[in-house]
């Protein structure tokens, strides 16, 4: 059966026009990053060059129900904060308000070294899986920071190699619908949490527990033998979302140390609709050279609206380093300019480039800006539609546009409904924050049966939001900006 066939699914060039929340249709803004990716920093500041028959067949074993610029920083970073002599103390953050859900979608964890992590959590029929109210509260810190207002996967797009197939998993083919049972041993040392899937009934279907993570730091004292150590621990929520033979694992992860990771994994089955030799493309699997599973790409969208320390305003920096050559006899020296990102980008990670989103408010104990940034993992960047030739998106936040493809809420007449399209040139004063992780998958003899987990992500790391390691030993406390000679 082909997806595309299955009861209220959505073809991929469908034109959105299900319901949603009203928005206004977007300014017709002069044209500056759009989907050639060439971004606009702020005004008279020149930013950081970006760079410009029949379907293979993957039957579900059960029907699903699917509904609808630059600051120099060459030696020394300058300081964000304010470093005039008799500059006021900076104030503490906002605390973010009550948290507006009830206790079952309410989670609340304290990890090793004494950081808090706080959430609500809500299910939404296309998009599954979404946090809402994230705040981090590390040791020491009399508040919780606000981290995301709310996260969600945006779009699991899946071309295949031969043309014969495309498919957009979460709002074309029911990803919301397919939400799994987890069984007790799938969530070791936590609880399940049950899920109202709506025309599907009550799932057990959130796994919240921890999970150790290794190393989080190890230092040897310079005296003695001894050695400062201690073992990371994050916070994990996750969900298993059916689509056809694929299951995808939605994974959350917070760690003591204030990072946070995303991460969708892809299992299951290899369709064996797919198995086709006469394509003349994929990979043989199984005996001989009979029976090729058809390659095929998973381009996996996020949506982050941040909302840092509770506030609005969050600002969106680009730092690229260049690298020049050494002279005779010299070595070669590293330059780094910051590009404020003022209106809409559409962004390609490259070598030494990297983002950051920096509170409009909030500021650690030293008087430095807090800010979170983007790393993102491993991407195979797709080349076959506009809105995969880019790895992170940056648009003016709107509440109709929540999918990075075949968007399915309304946002007026003729409005585009991917995300290259939003990218304008509209100046950001809200900004959400779109990433994009490709892989592309050629199948393997060791994809069956079943087919081990291959995870594509991205983090957010903490920059300048506690004025040290949140995990620092209480005997090293005093080392802020000035440890001994030798250490």
């Amino acid at each position: 059966m082909d997806r595309n066939r299955l009861p209220g699914a959505r073809r991929r060039n469908g034109r959105a026009g299900g319901p949603g929340a009203e928005s206004p249709v977007r300014a017709g803004a002069a044209s500056a990053a759009g989907s050639g990716g060439a971004g606009t920093g702020a005004e008279g500041v020149a930013p950081a060059v970006l760079a410009p028959g029949a379907a293979p067949v993957r039957t579900p074993r059960r029907a699903a129900s699917v509904a609808a610029a630059a600051v120099l920083l060459g030696g020394a970073l300058t300081a964000a904060g304010p470093t005039a002599a008799g500059a006021a103390p900076p104030t503490g953050p906002t605390p973010p308000p009550a948290p507006g859900c009830s206790a079952p979608h309410r989670v609340t964890q304290e990890l090793a070294g004494g950081t808090t992590w706080r959430m609500c959590w809500h299910y939404d029929s296309s998009a599954g899986l979404v946090l809402d109210d994230v705040s981090y509260q590390p040791r020491g810190e009399a508040r919780p920071i606000r981290v995301l207002t709310s996260a969600k996967l945006a779009q699991v797009h899946v071309p295949y190699d031969d043309g014969q197939a495309e498919y957009d998993d979460i709002t074309g083919f029911g990803f919301g619908y397919g939400l799994q049972n987890l069984k007790p041993a799938e969530c070791p040392g936590g609880s399940i949490r049950s899920v109202k899937v709506p025309d599907t009934g009550r799932v057990d279907g959130l796994c919240v527990t921890t999970r150790s993570r290794g190393h989080a730091y190890r230092m040897a004292k310079d005296q003695g033998t001894g050695v400062w150590h201690e073992e990371g621990r994050d916070l994990l929520l996750y969900t298993v979302n059916k689509v056809s033979w694929y299951e995808y694992i939605t994974e959350w992860r917070f760690s003591s140390d204030g990072t946070v990771s995303a991460n969708v994994g892809a299992t299951g089955s290899l369709s064996p609709g797919d198995y086709d030799a006469g394509d003349g493309r994929g990979w043989p699997i199984g005996k001989g050279a009979e029976d090729h599973a058809v390659s095929h790409s998973h381009n996996v969208f996020w949506r982050l609206n941040f909302g840092l320390d509770g506030g609005a305003g969050d600002r969106i920096e680009q730092y690229d380093s260049a690298v020049t050559p050494p002279p005779a006899q010299g070595s070669p020296t590293t330059r780094t300019t910051r590009t404020p990102v003022t209106r809409e980008l559409a962004g390609d990670a490259e070598a030494m480039r990297w983002w950051r989103v920096v509170s409009a408010k909030g500021r650690n104990a030293d008087g430095h800006d807090r800010s979170w940034e983007i790393v993102p993992g491993p991407t195979t960047r797709h080349a076959g539609r506009p809105y995969t030739r880019h790895d992170v998106y940056f648009t003016q936040n709107r509440a109709c546009e929540q999918f990075a493809s075949n968007n399915t809420l309304d946002c007026g007449p003729n409005a585009p409904d991917s995300v290259d399209e939003w990218v304008n040139g509209e100046r950001l004063v809200n900004p959400v924050v779109w990433v994009h992780i490709g892989f592309h998958h050629i199948a393997r003899d060791e994809d069956q049966q079943p087919m081990p987990v291959h995870w594509q992500g991205f983090q957010l790391a903490p920059r300048d939001v506690t004025a040290m390691n949140p995990l620092t030993p209480a005997e090293l406390a005093d080392q802020n900006g000035a440890p001994p000679t030798g250490s």
